[in-house]
């Protein structure tokens, strides 16, 4: 159906976005590019102009989306060549593709199970430790001593440990330790004060603990109590960290990037090139990760996952292979570096990342 904001007799001549001067055969306005119609909106035009926005992005997403599933490292040479216009911004499509990806991945996970899970490693963790502790207590009083190089004679007076009255020190003892002996012990003190009394209140726990309350014991009585609720509910923390994950992976890529540039120093591009490259990278692999949670939600099994790693693996040769224009086995070798140190990397990654939002947020 055409658009009938298009008719010449909707036509102004003034563009009302910019005022720029118009003519009426003028269908744009060749300032700011907005539609030339002085046709009140109706729901038609709204709804059509929404769906046009999405679905033909100026008609780049199709030669995107094209380029991309089937011709493996075209878009990004052509891009970085000059030939923009007929493409998606790698950035902006990436942007587009992860928020995708990250709620169909949201939508498909079973928290549940998962929670289910991880309560049967804790149990079994449990019942070992109970095992290992018992055997422990065992041993004659005098051989007791030799423990505490190793740590156990702690860990055996933890297992005592029924309420914050058991580990309360007072301010004055810990003003006596080291930095990092007090830091362990105010964590553990409050974690245990909050599991007993529930008080969320930093201010009114430390007046409970008789502790001073300067900023940095109440942000630790924060952990502390963030560190409780972690360890009660290990599903919802999983949630939080996929809910950060396309902030995480925004930044891990461009770290990333600059070991590929490391890589593929003796080459002509440049590290901006080399990020446009990994941005085309990723976005593919969202969309096929997308299409298999999507397949597997429907009862396709988990075997799309498996096709999906292995096109995806594909894929990534083939598009190194005429981004970067060297031969099999080089690329071969540089394939494999690539996904070592990108697993390194995206572990690492994912540890610094949960400590810092643990520790900001």
């Amino acid at each position: 159906m055409s658009d009938s904001r298009l008719l010449r007799k909707y036509r102004g001549e003034t563009c009302l976005n910019c005022n720029h001067p118009l003519d009426v055969s003028d269908k744009f306005c060749a300032q700011c590019g907005q539609l030339n119609t002085l046709k009140k909106l109706k729901v038609g035009d709204f709804v059509r102009e929404f769906f046009a926005s999405i679905i033909s992005y100026d008609s780049r997403l199709r030669n995107t989306l094209t380029a991309l599933l089937f011709k493996p490292g075209k878009i990004s040479e052509e891009y970085i060549k000059g030939k923009r216009r007929s493409y998606v911004n790698p950035f902006r499509f990436y942007l587009s593709v992860s928020i995708i990806f990250f709620i169909i991945y949201g939508f498909s996970l079973n928290f549940d199970a998962i929670d289910y899970n991880i309560r049967k490693l804790d149990n079994l963790s449990e019942n070992t430790s109970n095992t290992f502790k018992q055997e422990l207590s065992e041993i004659p009083k005098e051989d007791l001593a030799h423990l505490d190089s190793l740590g156990l004679n702690k860990y055996l007076k933890n297992d005592t440990i029924t309420s914050y009255k058991d580990i309360y020190i007072s301010e004055q003892e810990l003003d006596s330790l080291s930095f990092f002996t007090t830091l362990d012990k105010r964590l553990d003190l409050y974690q245990q004060f909050y599991e007993d009394t529930s008080i969320t209140n930093a201010a009114l726990g430390l007046d409970s603990l008789k502790h001073t309350k300067t900023y940095y014991h109440r942000y630790l009585y924060h952990k502390g109590v963030q560190l409780s609720d972690v360890t009660s509910n290990l599903s919802s923390v999983l949630g939080y960290f996929i809910n950060k994950l396309p902030i995480i992976i925004f930044f891990y890529l461009p770290v990333f990037a600059l070991f590929v540039w490391l890589l593929y120093i003796r080459n002509p591009f440049s590290y901006a090139e080399h990020i446009v490259f990994l941005f085309h990278i990723q976005s593919l692999f969202f969309v096929l990760y997308s299409f298999a949670f999507i397949l597997s939600y429907i009862g396709v099994g988990q075997i799309v996952f498996y096709g999906a790693t292995l096109i995806f693996f594909f894929y990534l040769y083939k598009a190194m292979r005429r981004f970067y224009k060297q031969r099999r086995f080089k690329t071969i070798v540089k394939f494999i570096i690539v996904n070592f140190v990108f697993l390194i990397l995206a572990f690492v990654g994912a540890i610094l990342s949960f400590l810092v939002s643990f520790a900001i947020f």
